[in-house]
């Protein structure tokens, strides 16, 4: 059993101290969706690109969602794939998996070429078992399934480097910083087991002007490097980006 969970019922109530006591940022301002278009762009029809989760799917620690992951991450697949991509941001500050298959996905509208979800900070700090996480985490990849092109990748972004962050007071932060590195190789694993599904491990962004005041949350510079390394990744895996209306 992971130490952190076996820790729990000491370290729970250590979290949600440090949890009321970080600044709460908002939420980026300004509309959750947007086109990216590539210095040379061809005649093809534009990708279509959601992100879903947590509070860094909605930009928390950037000023407006320009400067926020999901618009980083269509740029710069925009760039390197030469086509349009047109994104939207769909998240919530504080959810867990479970909030987001529960009450983020059901509402959601429309039909993607890909998926990127971003979670696991959250059931990091609520201890969440790395069994439960992965039975939650693969309902929500079936929840989105009908709202992917045929072959639509879902991009399972890895968890932050959670014994670096430096708002958390130590042992705390050593403990939940294991506990998120066994629930980002579940991830993995979990890509691994299954057709479709990309796990791209998430950069160390460190600190200073990568992260947000909040000593939590990236930065719009963080922003901009992790959507980069995202969009490196899954051009560099090979990921089929290309939709459905174009094999017609």
């Amino acid at each position: 059993m992971p130490l952190a969970v076996a820790a729990a019922p000491v370290l729970l109530p250590q979290a949600r101290r440090v949890r009321r006591r970080i600044p709460r940022l908002p939420e980026a301002a300004g509309p959750r969706s947007g086109h990216a278009t590539p210095e040379t762009a061809d005649d093809a029809a534009p990708l279509s690109l959601l992100v879903l989760g947590e509070s860094t799917a909605v930009g928390v620690g950037a000023a407006t969602q320009e400067e926020a992951l999901a618009a980083h991450l269509a740029r710069a697949l925009a760039q390197r794939s030469g086509r349009g991509v047109t994104w939207t941001a769909v998240g919530r500050s504080g959810a867990t998996a479970r909030a987001v298959l529960e009450d983020l996905v059901p509402p959601l509208d429309g039909v993607h070429d890909a998926a990127v979800v971003v979670l696991g900070v959250n059931d990091t700090l609520t201890l969440t078992t790395p069994g439960s996480w992965r039975a939650t985490v693969e309902r929500v990849i079936d929840a989105l399934t009908p709202h992917l092109t045929p072959g639509g990748p879902v991009v399972l972004a890895g968890l932050p480097a959670v014994g670096r962050f430096t708002a958390l007071p130590q042992p705390l932060r050593t403990v939940l910083g294991r506990h998120a590195a066994a629930l980002d190789d579940t991830l993995a694993a979990l890509a691994d087991a299954r057709a479709g599904v990309l796990h791209s491990r998430t950069p160390v962004l460190g600190s200073g002007p990568m992260q947000a005041n909040d000593r939590f949350h990236p930065s719009a510079r963080g922003y901009e490097l992790w959507g980069a390394h995202l969009a490196r990744e899954i051009i560099e895996e090979g990921t089929v980006l290309r939709p459905a209306r174009d094999l017609v």
